[in-house]
């Protein structure tokens, strides 16, 4: 099951075990219980604090559970916890054992606090790089609260349950069997969700801290290039971000940055991040903007920022870099029909739809890489495009065309989503040169159309916008609004690319401690 080098790393890693440990797998006759037992003798025999025991009484068959030596487990994992989940398995051994996880005091103390009975379902697919972040969050939570489970379920191995509650997107949560969420999840954000006191508390200690000289407001490559570059100066900086990372952390491969050759979206906006704490810099994470006054509309000379949970910061300036979200193909049925075979990140879902019919709506980049990765999973992958001509690089149409299971669509509008009242079952599209209207059956969209500017929050305010909604800046990326600022995908500088955000955020920062300096501020 383990190949040599995997075992010799996780050899080593055992010995930091703080404590012995059990593994206790619930097993059949099957051939994934045989699975099962022979990666659990694998790992026990790397460590002599690591037991074996094939005596569970598990529900869920075939799976193993991870405890303390004398202690029932709380931690499970129903399936094989390879790929993108090996880590969380790692984890999952090391923190059962006591060994202190990588977060601060006062998350520990949260977490804690808790004193929850729950017991947490994570339905997953190995592909997925968004669901170990949340996976070791639950289990986080089930070592730290003893009334509590925590156990990843593959979906490729139990994919009659995955069929029978109609789950068609991971990570998918429920907690005592009722749904709480899915899609990419912080440790932090789940905790939220589980607090009912937390935004209170982040209200009370967000309205008590002093004015910065820069503030920025987005996570992503624009927002944290922007806050390295400011505190740098040595000057007050903070960052107010919904999710730390931004859309990269929805990013699956990056190979276009300079000197990095090749990265995956969570590990570059994980480094980001560190960059950033690296210089002190004040992380408001998980945190919604609703309303930014200029420096020109306040009392104070300050520019003030509203947050959605009532507190208000100050700053001598502000650093708009909201970033883009995926384009909705708003039409009837897709808000229904979400999760439920709408879908956005093909490296997640796409293994949920495996031996089906599936439709992508695109025929950009995006879109081409989408349907040619589906194509090596599903039964069949009808690309749809608007135009009369795909856009992608031709060496994606190329690989796209070579493929035995995938048709295009061209010069085709979607009209509609089509399903059951539980899934996706077929979409309608017209035929844009003709007008007469179709339907394709399937069980799976996956929408590749651009992006959008998180922007929203500003239309009621005094920045000016584009009639597509992105911010109006200057070659100083300097907005209308005085002290107010902004960078990368949000704004109406051309080209939405992770390497022209970080330069744009530079350049943003540079302008801003311009502006404080010849403001005198």
């Amino acid at each position: 099951m383990l190949d040599q080098n995997t075992s010799a790393q996780l050899k080593t890693l055992l010995e930091r075990l703080e404590s012995p440990i059990e593994l206790v797998a619930s097993l059949n006759d099957s051939d994934k219980s045989e699975k099962i037992k022979e990666l659990v003798t694998e790992i026990a025999a790397l460590s002599d604090n690591v037991t074996a025991r094939f005596d569970g009484k598990n529900k869920r068959i075939p799976s193993f559970g991870v405890a303390k030596a004398g202690q029932q487990p709380r931690v499970f994992f129903a399936g094989l916890p390879m790929g993108h989940e090996f880590t969380s398995l790692i984890l999952a051994l090391l923190q059962v054992s006591g060994y202190a996880p990588k977060v601060s005091e006062e998350v520990l103390s949260q977490i804690k606090a808790l004193n929850l009975t729950a017991d947490f379902d994570v339905f997953v697919s190995l592909s997925c790089h968004n669901c170990p972040d949340v996976v070791q969050a639950l289990n986080l939570i089930a070592i730290n609260n003893p009334g509590t489970t925590a156990t990843m379920i593959d979906g490729g191995f139990f994919q009659d349950e995955v069929e029978e509650r109609k789950i068609m997107a991971v990570p998918m949560v429920f907690q005592n069997g009722e749904h709480i969420g899915q899609g990419r999840m912080t440790l932090e954000e789940i905790l939220a969700k589980l607090d009912t006191n937390s935004a209170a508390k982040d209200a009370e200690k967000l309205n008590a801290k002093d004015a910065f000289d820069v503030l920025v407001i987005g996570g992503g490559p624009a927002g944290n290039t922007s806050a390295i570059y400011a505190a740098r100066k040595g000057i007050r900086t903070g960052i107010v971000a919904e999710r730390m990372g931004g859309q990269v952390m929805d990013t699956m491969g990056i190979e276009n940055y300079t000197s990095i050759q090749k990265t995956q979206g969570p590990k570059f906006a994980a480094e980001m991040e560190a960059h950033v704490r690296e210089y002190g810099v004040d992380i408001m994470n998980l945190q919604r903007v609703t309303d930014i006054r200029g420096a020109d509309q306040t009392t104070n000379g300050l520019v003030e920022v509203s947050l959605d949970n009532g507190a208000t910061l100050s700053s001598k300036t502000v650093i708009l870099s909201t970033g883009a979200r995926w384009r909705e193909m708003n039409v009837p049925g897709e808000q229904e029909y979400k999760t439920r075979g709408v879908a956005y990140c093909p490296h997640c879902d796409g293994p949920l739809f495996k031996g089906k019919r599936v439709a992508v709506i695109g025929g950009g980049n995006s879109g081409v890489e989408a349907a040619i990765d589906l194509a090596g999973l599903v039964e069949h992958v009808t690309l749809v495009e608007f135009d009369t001509q795909l856009r992608a690089d031709q060496v994606l149409q190329d690989k796209f065309h070579s493929l035995p299971n995938t048709t295009v669509i061209l010069n085709a509008l979607s009209t509609e989503v089509v399903g059951d009242g539980s899934q996706v079952t077929a979409l309608k599209y017209k035929d844009r040169a003709t007008d007469i209207e179709h339907i394709i059956e399937l069980a799976g969209i996956f929408v590749q159309i651009g992006l959008l500017p998180n922007t929203d929050f500003l239309k009621e305010t005094n920045v000016e916008l584009s009639n597509r909604g992105e911010i109006v800046i200057n070659e100083r990326n300097e907005t209308n609004v005085k002290g107010v600022f902004a960078a990368g995908d949000c704004t109406t500088v051309p080209y939405k690319q992770i390497i022209i955000a970080t330069g744009e955020g530079a350049k943003a920062a540079l302008s801003a401690f311009d502006y404080i300096i010849r403001s005198g501020q």
